[in-house]
């Protein structure tokens, strides 16, 4: 039975009163909600607050849920617009600093193994790119942001994509590629690439 079956069996449930249903579909896709919605909203407190409300939207909108699409779609669609309309209330957009991603990230990457085989340098050019293409996202625009996030890291289709966005395939495509290119744009320095030269 595929991922997308097994939801749409705990929707059903869900549909039929079975809130324990729900709890399993909230712990299955609460990290990779936070993780999208960590794009977006800077503070962990924020971003858990954030999905908290998006699983609630999601909650009180499974009646009208057909399965259509897939619920992860979907609950990610609700996700974005709450984000969205959570920083348009608070009046503000993403901050732009990734002070907290970098340092986890610098932890991760010098794991034991690392540590013996990599020099400082190498490293440090790794920290690097690291932060510049956490940059160059956080310069993005939103929508190729959140593009970019639900292929890059969530491994989203780009139907899904289309889908958890509301727009057009087409428009995904061209957001990713441009999002892409945005980023490419920053590293280039940092590897030797040539203007002209496509990878």
């Amino acid at each position: 039975m595929s991922d997308r079956e097994i939801d749409q069996q705990l929707v059903e449930r869900v549909q039929r009163g079975d809130k324990q249903a729900f709890g399993l579909l909230v712990s299955k896709y609460q990290r990779k909600l936070n993780r999208l919605l960590a794009r977006m909203i800077r503070d962990p407190a924020e971003v858990e607050d954030v999905a908290q409300e998006a699983f609630i939207k999601a909650y009180r909108a499974l009646p009208s849920f057909r399965g259509e699409s897939a619920f992860y779609t979907w609950l990610y669609r609700i996700g974005i617009n709450t984000a969205k309309n959570y920083l348009v209330s608070k009046g503000r957009r993403a901050p732009t600093t990734t002070e907290i991603e970098a340092e986890d990230a610098e932890q991760y990457d010098s794991g034991e193994l690392l540590r013996d085989q990599d020099t400082p340098e190498r490293l440090m050019h790794t920290r690097q790119i690291g932060e510049t293409v956490n940059a160059a996202m956080e310069a993005l625009p939103e929508e190729l942001r959140t593009a970019i996030v639900l292929r890059e890291i969530e491994g989203l289709s780009y139907d899904e994509i289309a889908e958890a966005m509301g727009c057009p395939i087409g428009t995904v495509r061209s957001r990713i590629f441009r999002a892409r290119e945005a980023i490419a744009e920053r590293l280039r320095p940092l590897l030797d690439i040539a203007p002209d030269k496509r990878w």
